[in-house]
């Protein structure tokens, strides 16, 4: 990324991003489809796969079952198997993943303010 530095103005200065600024770092952790819906669904309690399959609604099982594993091993929620027969397993935010609800409510907030 290049951005333009006018510290001189007969003199636009190029100065480039070797590294992923942190707004690019950030989109890469939580801008995948669906991790900040997942998050937002586990804000409150536990959530069963299927429950959370449901409420996700346009999801498939497939693609839930890969971003939960990404969280996870971005230590953004925990995975308990809560029965064995049939197997059950639920979700959880962890206090890591917790910390991006902020937000993740102030980007609700500026969607419903302007109806994107």
């Amino acid at each position: 990324m290049a951005t333009i530095d006018n510290n001189n103005a007969n003199e636009n200065i190029v100065k480039l991003c070797l590294e992923p600024c942190s707004i690019e770092r950030g989109m890469r952790a939580l801008g995948a489809k669906w991790k900040g819906s997942i998050l937002w669904h586990l804000k409150d309690e536990p959530v069963r796969f299927n429950d959370l399959c449901r409420q996700l609604g346009g999801a498939s099982k497939k693609m839930i079952v890969q971003r939960l594993k990404e969280m996870e091993a971005q230590k953004l929620i925990t995975r308990t198997v809560v029965n064995t027969r049939p197997i059950a397993v639920s979700y959880e935010i962890t206090e890591f993943g917790r910390t991006a609800l902020g937000f993740l409510e102030q980007l609700k907030k500026w969607v419903d303010a302007h109806g994107i």
